[in-house]
């Protein structure tokens, strides 16, 4: 007995030395200080302690195989907790806290492999396993949560509530056999909070994929207390009573979840919704069968309204706009190639699994929740209209006020969302009525652009170059800074604004609006626009003589609709020019490096055709972090000049854990862009050499703010005061800055502007 106690003391010891060995090394490298000791030793203690007394209790002599996998997760989530108790003193260095995080992930699905194959699987094992990833997902919803919310911390208080209710409640502490999808939870949940330590999302879209992983847990927990409830065949009041309580508390939340114009907070969920009194009301004086079935109706109604509301709330932060069904789904598979190039294709799937799992579980519960409100209606009639009766003059008179705004009713959603289906399904009927009109159609390339002739004309958007930038001094002096260079070189310009059609994303609308001169503001008119053969302003260039070009950075798969559409000669991409340095984030490759290519693969050919291009410049494309640096052209060479920058500059973790910093990185970039630029001018010496610069939308919400105006500027840069005089009489202002009270057009009168001055 002595001899077995012994030896099952030896792997919780052994497993202590290590966690003092790790600790030693996060001190040395990150600076640990009194707190993280202390609450990793504590942690590390009380894990031998514990270890060694359920070895005992199992009697076991020692650790197996898969329990010393399980004991290194162990240790390594005391070293991510002694790293949570730093970050409430200082700093924390958020790249070994979400390395450690991984590896104890990563080894969750590696004990269990283990065990199985070794024929070691035991019980005690699989309540170590448990324990272990309780404690880290405890550990982790503490670090979250004080950037995310403290209701983050229901995430790691769920197994701890359960134990203490288990205390209250014996047939809580009954056992059932262990179910696959219980780990695939436990996983979700500690990958969603791993990501959302990493701070690599914005913010709202960490709350929704958090409280996606919620729910997830919440179904888990919800499942598990079920299969208790049965096994212990516990009484059918008890189990009836919490299941109703469960389906009203789901129905309320449904119709009380605020669109864009609420605030998501747990103040929202503590209104009264009018509907569902209404509701119940109904199904009071309506004959059973009648009732389930405008139930089922409303349940379903209810879980349709709450996804588009969550989605119209996505939709305004990201793009300034509602979530518009009939068309808006078409940019899935764009999210999710924006996303996989922020967290990884993996995570991006992760993300979209969870959402599509959360809505399909909305669309069949919240029914069925509905069904039970109305059973329970039938049961308990008196007492349901008295309740009834009391909520209503409770909800009606702050109504009435003004303190609940009549706009947040569920109801009021509803109605606007079926008048937007509305709107939209004519969009496409406005759509074609403006397509029959096109002044240039016809007009042979002769008379077409002869104000250039001879000339290279580059048409350059620079990503998210918006309003809102010249607001920052960094900007400010960019711009300054190339109008000297410009005007060093023998250039001049002028400049005005444009208003995108777009906001915060979405790019290729406000390409294609300004190509072919029609307003192109959502997906169902570009995806029709491009089926046809309207002319653009690439196509006009072609027409004219010029050899076209595309040049964008960000794709790296062939883009049919250049060739088809747009015409060009030649698309430049990720793939095609000779890159071999490292990506920034989004951007592929520096703008620097993307305006040289385009120098050696075009500008310098000898015995050619003037070109037009359109070039992408990206480099201020979300997340704005790590940012390159300008180098001396002669130097771009392959691009590996830039291999150190990424590991030099901001990480986009450490930007997006603060807005200020987010506005100050976005400056710092669109800075970069537009110096890029203005060197570029001024190392080529080409005095006809011609740029249309300007900003594709204004950046995110979480820069330019709520309510901002949708303007970029744009900017005609030239050697030849020919070029700019023939837009002398458009009132632009004269260099790179355009003045507030300059003149703002939308972006689809543009070709025609262009074309007419330059005809």
């Amino acid at each position: 007995m002595v001899q077995r106690r012994v030896r099952s003391l030896i792997g919780p010891l052994a497993g202590f030395a290590c966690l003092l060995v790790l600790l030693g090394i996060l001190a040395a490298t990150t600076g640990l200080d009194v707190a993280g000791w202390a609450t990793g030793g504590a942690c590390g203690a009380g894990l031998s302690a514990l270890t060694a007394r359920s070895l005992a209790h199992h009697r076991r002599d020692g650790l197996g195989p898969a329990d010393r996998v399980t004991l290194a997760r162990a240790i390594l989530a005391c070293g991510v907790a002694a790293l949570t108790a730093d970050s409430f003193g200082g700093r924390t260095p958020v790249a070994i806290f979400v390395t450690l995080s991984t590896i104890a992930l990563i080894l969750d699905g590696v004990d269990g492999r283990i065990a199985r194959r070794t024929g070691t699987a035991s019980a005690f094992g699989a309540r170590f396993d448990m324990e272990v990833d309780s404690f880290l997902v405890l550990v982790l919803s503490v670090y979250v949560a004080p950037t995310m919310g403290w209701w983050v911390i229901a995430f790691g208080a769920a197994r701890y509530v359960f134990v203490a209710a288990g205390w209250a409640v014996p047939w809580l502490r009954g056992s059932l056999p262990p179910r696959y999808w219980a780990k695939v939870v436990a996983a979700i949940v500690g990958i969603t909070l791993t990501v959302a330590a990493a701070r690599i999302l914005p913010d709202a879209v960490t709350t929704v994929v958090l409280l996606i992983a919620l729910g997830l847990l919440a179904e888990s927990f919800g499942r598990h207390t079920w299969g208790l409830w049965r096994l212990a065949g516990s009484p059918r009041g008890t189990r009836a009573t919490v299941t109703s309580a469960l389906a009203v508390l789901l129905v309320w939340a449904a119709l009380l979840v605020p669109d864009h114009t609420g605030d998501l907070s747990p103040a929202t969920f503590l209104r009264i919704p009018l509907e569902g009194l209404v509701f119940v009301v109904l199904v009071w004086v309506l004959p059973p069968r009648p009732a389930r079935i405008l139930a089922l109706i409303t349940g379903l109604l209810a879980g349709v309204l709450m996804i588009l509301r969550l989605l119209d709330r996505g939709f305004y932060f990201a793009l300034d706009r509602p979530f518009h069904p009939v068309y808006d789904a078409a940019y899935a598979d764009s999210a999710l190639a924006l996303l996989g190039d922020s967290i990884g294709r993996a995570g991006a799937l992760a993300v979209f699994i969870g959402a599509g799992v959360l809505c399909v579980a909305l669309l069949a519960l919240l029914p069925l929740s509905a069904v039970r409100v109305s059973r329970l209606v039938a049961r308990h009639r008196q007492p349901t209209i008295r309740i009834v009766a009391v909520l209503a003059v409770i909800s009606i008179v702050p109504t009435l006020t003004g303190a609940w705004p009549i706009q947040q009713l569920a109801s009021t959603s509803a109605a606007r969302l079926a008048t937007q289906v509305r709107d939209d399904l004519r969009d496409q009927q406005e759509f074609v009525r403006a397509l029959e009109h096109d002044p240039f159609r016809d007009t042979p390339g002769n008379d077409l652009l002869t104000g250039l002739r001879g000339k290279d004309v580059l048409l350059v958007f620079v990503e998210s170059y918006g309003r809102t930038a010249l607001d920052s001094p960094v900007v400010g002096a960019a711009l300054e800074a190339g109008d000297r260079r410009l005007q060093q070189a023998g250039f001049s310009s002028r400049s005005g604004f444009l208003t995108s059609p777009t906001f915060g994303g979405i790019s290729w609308l406000a390409h294609s609006t300004l190509q072919s001169g029609l307003w192109v503001d959502n997906q169902q008119r570009y995806d029709y626009l491009v089926t046809l053969d309207r002319l653009t302003l690439t196509g006009a260039f072609g027409r004219a003589g010029w050899r076209t070009v595309a040049d964008v950075p960000s794709n790296d798969r062939d883009w049919p609709v250049a060739k088809t559409y747009y015409h060009y000669d030649a698309v430049y991409d990720r793939r095609n020019v000779g890159y071999v340095g490292p990506a920034f984030s989004y951007a592929s490759m520096p703008d620097q490096y993307t305006l040289a290519a385009l120098q050696r693969l075009e500008l310098e050919k000898p015995n050619r055709a003037p070109v037009m291009a359109e070039v992408d410049l990206v480099s201020s494309h979300t997340p704005w972090a790590p940012l390159p640096r300008l180098v001396d052209w002669s130097r771009v060479g392959d691009g590996s000049v830039f291999d150190p920058m990424p590991a030099e500059g901001d990480s986009p973790e450490d930007v997006w854990r603060q807005p200020d910093r987010v506005k100050a990185a976005y400056a710092q970039s669109i800075a970069y862009s537009l110096d890029t630029v203005s060197s570029f001018v001024q190392q080529r010496h080409d005095r006809d050499l011609v740029l249309v610069v300007l900003g594709d939308h204004q950046p995110a919400s979480i820069v330019s703010g709520n309510g901002s105006s949708h303007d970029v500027p744009v900017s005609i840069i030239a050697a030849d005061p020919a070029v700019t005089d023939r837009v002398a009489d458009w009132g632009w202002t004269d260099g790179l800055r355009p003045d507030a009270g300059a003149p703002v057009w939308p972006m689809d009168t543009f070709r025609d502007r262009f074309l007419t001055a330059y005809g």
